[in-house]
């Protein structure tokens, strides 16, 4: 496998975005898959599913959301996305790097994968910019009651009017993450609920570029991704016939051990979207893709993107 780094210029039209290439090592390339990393977090944290796929005859590449990793502004706090319409910013970015790929990869068909935070950006993707891909993951996503969702950014918004956009917030961290522990016996960290494997939550914890507080910015980008992707009449402009897979743990506290990823998965149904998957694992936390069996996870995406991609 080679590895590539590069930057470009962000749709929010001031700030530079990292990304990170991984090609085959005889760089014959098959298929490309698209990835898009959560919340406090950046994304060579994917680079065990980029290899995997890499060693498959597909690039796969992603960038550091604003706010993120290598992304992140000088002048900002992390999680700091962009001062206009931010929503939109971090979905038009990766359309952005999915667009430079295929001008160096003409042809190539084109998967895309979003995990928690990224989940909620491929659900909006898949809305604007559907009809260019030929499939999609949706992996650790969930759903949001509207009058929570309109909770939170009415604190939000006060938060902003009083305290500034780039104020650490810990009382929005609290409301979105403060019942993510309630299921966990014996909990041995205030991240238990990442994972079941407790050196994946140590590394974790360990990492100083994940795991910090968003600011306000960051969270009412949050709240806008999802009440964006959770409307009727956006689900409705996704493409009848792209596929879809919805997949997460089952013990996973983002979508509310196994409901919220049922649910999207019936509100795709029943927008008439032909091929939508559900799958969710026994005894898996939000981090699927570092579990013990994270073999089969991988074994899982790959079946579903190659079967798609690879004809």
């Amino acid at each position: 496998m080679k590895k590539k780094e590069f930057y470009f210029e962000s749709r929010d039209n001031h700030s530079k975005v990292h990304a990170v290439r991984w090609l085959p090592d005889d760089e014959s390339v098959k298929a490309i898959l698209v990835l898009v990393h959560g919340m406090a977090e950046y994304i060579e944290r994917y680079e065990g599913l980029a290899n995997y796929f890499a060693d498959r005859g597909f690039l796969v590449t992603g960038i550091d959301n604003l706010g993120h990793g290598k992304s992140i502004r000088e002048d900002k706090n992390p999680g700091y996305f962009a001062p206009v319409d931010p929503a939109t910013v971090v979905v038009r970015d990766v359309h952005r790097l999915k667009k430079l790929t295929q001008e160096e990869y003409p042809g190539i068909p084109v998967a895309i994968l979003g995990h928690s935070m990224g989940s909620f950006i491929v659900r909006n993707y898949v809305i604007r910019y559907g009809t260019g891909i030929e499939c999609a993951v949706i992996m650790g996503t969930g759903e949001q009651p509207g009058a929570v969702l309109a909770g939170g950014k009415a604190v939000a918004g006060l938060q902003k009017l009083f305290l500034g956009d780039n104020h650490i917030s810990k009382l929005l961290e609290g409301m979105a993450f403060g019942s993510y522990l309630k299921r966990i016996p014996n909990k041995r960290t205030v991240m238990d609920w990442l994972s079941v494997d407790e050196a994946n939550v140590d590394k974790y914890i360990a990492d100083p570029l994940c795991g910090f507080t968003f600011p306000v910015n960051g969270f009412r980008t949050l709240f806008e991704l999802i009440k964006r992707c959770q409307k009727s009449e956006n689900i409705d402009k996704i493409p009848k016939n792209l596929p879809l897979l919805v997949i997460a743990g089952k013990e996973d506290p983002v979508g509310n051990y196994g409901k919220g990823p049922e649910s999207v998965h019936k509100a795709y149904k029943a927008a008439g979207i032909q091929d939508v998957e559900l799958v969710l694992y026994d005894g898996m936390r939000h981090e699927i893709l570092n579990e013990a069996d994270k073999e089969r996870v991988y074994g899982d995406i790959f079946e579903f993107v190659s079967s798609h991609t690879c004809k």
